[in-house]
């Protein structure tokens, strides 16, 4: 009989700090669960979503104290979304890849996957700071780099970043900073400077201010998108950001993937800082997203013994988690 056997938190220095719009981060707690069949063990990693009142302690806490059936399709109706469910969920996938004998990409229909070429995100800070921060991250191999934006002083940010990486491809991340501000006239000038995309420039809750909005880049949902239940009320956006933290877990996660591109959204998958413990499943999502943004484990200042490698911009497969024992 399938049981959770730890849930625990884990804390994890970043490598110098994560800063955005909403401050900056020098650690991240992440929670581990471990379940059991009584022969085999699976694991899985969350990352509590802060910013809508989640805590590492209390997601060890719902673990602790879950009696609900320890089935993966049951959990998306005894749980609720966000970090704890996640890593159950991934926990789950990992004992049954063990129970099959084979991975998981097999048991869930995937193809095997592939290097990504993920982006490495540029934190928010002086125009300087992030075009030293882009050069860095060009010579190490990444051609696709995902800048931290605040509503103000954009424009001169970008334009560094830039200027430190000429040929690289450029997303940007508003994280809700674009309050009042023109979307489509601040889109295009970002587009002169070579910006493919826009992450959430408003407010989750404030999704009509995107009506009639005619930017020249796709905008992407990240806060304003968790789950399937959230892809009724997107409106003008043009692609979702798909987390597992968010979706809770890499069972939602591939079922809001499959909808989403069968309503026409493009799709970007992103990660919460964690390491490759948490990566591994999103990775699954990732191969054929539009955007990856996997680069949570590559942010900290060390990660797992056996996490997923850096070759040449890209993160390559690896063996922590969703094997066969």
């Amino acid at each position: 009989m399938t049981r959770i056997i730890s849930a625990t938190v884990e804390r994890w220095p970043v490598a110098g700090a994560f800063v955005i719009s909403r401050g900056a981060k020098t650690h991240v707690d992440v929670i581990v669960c471990s379940v059991s069949d009584g022969a085999r063990e699976g694991r899985g990693e969350g990352t509590a979503i802060y910013y809508e009142g989640e805590s590492a302690e209390g997601c060890v806490a719902a673990l602790q104290s879950y009696t609900g059936p320890l089935d993966r399709q049951a959990l998306l109706t005894h749980m609720p979304r966000g970090a704890a469910r996640n890593a159950l969920d991934c926990a789950l996938w990992d004992l049954e890849a063990k129970q099959a004998g084979v991975p998981v990409w097999q048991l869930a229909g995937l193809a095997a996957p592939a290097p990504l070429p993920t982006a490495f995100t540029i934190s928010l800070g002086d125009p300087a700071k992030m075009e030293a921060d882009a050069r860095m991250a060009a010579g190490r191999g990444f051609a696709l780099l995902k800048c931290k934006l605040t509503g103000e002083g954009d424009r001169a940010r970008i334009a560094a970043v830039r200027a430190g990486a000429p040929d690289a491809r450029l997303i940007v991340d508003a994280n809700e900073s674009w309050h009042d501000m023109d979307i489509a006239a601040e889109a295009a000038a970002l587009e002169a400077l070579g910006v493919e995309m826009v992450e959430q420039p408003i407010v989750h809750g404030q999704e009509s201010r995107l009506a009639g909005v005619k930017s020249p880049l796709p905008l992407c949902a990240d806060e304003s998108c968790h789950t399937r239940a959230d892809l009724d009320n997107l409106g003008d956006f043009d692609a979702v950001n798909i987390k597992l933290d968010k979706a809770g877990g890499l069972t939602e996660a591939l079922a809001l993937a499959r909808d989403a591109r069968a309503r026409g959204f493009r799709i970007m998958v992103g990660c919460m800082l964690g390491t490759s413990l948490g990566i591994a499943p999103a990775a699954l999502v990732a191969q054929g997203a539009d955007w990856i943004d996997l680069d949570g484990a590559l942010l900290l200042a060390q990660d797992r013994d056996g996490g997923l490698a850096l070759r040449d911009g890209l993160l390559q497969p690896g063996t922590l988690w969703g094997q066969p024992q």
